[in-house]
């Protein structure tokens, strides 16, 4: 054999040999990318399972949420429209006194008993309106305040000094804490 020879085979041998390694690394990697696949695949199919429920979660929350929002809409629309119903219950026995003094008064011609029975009807409306919380705004003699007192007019009086309300000329109210009209005076000036 010659060196040319022996040397090809020496290259082919190693040739050989490298080719033959090659294609040992390369079914040794898809050997580990078979198991690595095997062992990552439970994990992903664990965590697309998390995934979809979370989603489901979230969307079950999202319409619970829409239901609450609706529903707290409709009871707030229900309660500004017959917020005034527990009131309105209130003053219809004082509708139908009304009623039966006009009706008494039609059939006879006597005033002082009308008197006396509007003046009853009016002590029971002012106190139907009392127990909700309506309470006149007491006005003559009080230092005049902007809060409470609407001036129509500026007077001169030798009652009561400068800035005091002298005459009421139309009765303020206030509702529990708030201020539902002002009372129209006149204050000294």
């Amino acid at each position: 054999m010659s060196a040319k020879e022996t040397h090809n085979e020496t290259t082919d041998t190693v040739i050989d040999e490298a080719v033959e390694e090659q294609n040992e690394a390369a079914e040794s990697a898809q050997t580990e990318d078979a198991n690595t696949e095997g062992t990552e695949d439970p994990r992903y199919a664990e965590l697309v399972k998390q995934a979809e429920e979370s989603q489901q979660r979230y969307l079950r929350a999202q319409a619970d949420f829409d239901n609450f929002r609706r529903r707290t809409m409709k009871e707030k629309e229900d309660l500004a429209q017959y917020a005034s119903m527990k009131l309105i219950e209130q003053l219809l026995p004082v509708v139908d006194n009304f009623e039966r003094a006009i009706a008494a008064s039609s059939a006879n011609n006597d005033y002082e008993s009308l008197a006396k029975g509007v003046d009853m009807i009016f002590r029971q409306l002012s106190q139907t309106l009392d127990a909700e919380g309506l309470k006149p705004i007491n006005a003559v003699g009080e230092p005049f305040n902007p809060e409470f007192h609407q001036a129509i007019m500026q007077v001169e009086s030798d009652e009561y000094e400068e800035g005091i309300v002298v005459e009421e000329v139309q009765k303020g109210y206030m509702l529990k804490e708030k201020v539902l009209r002002p009372a129209m005076v006149k204050v000294s000036g």
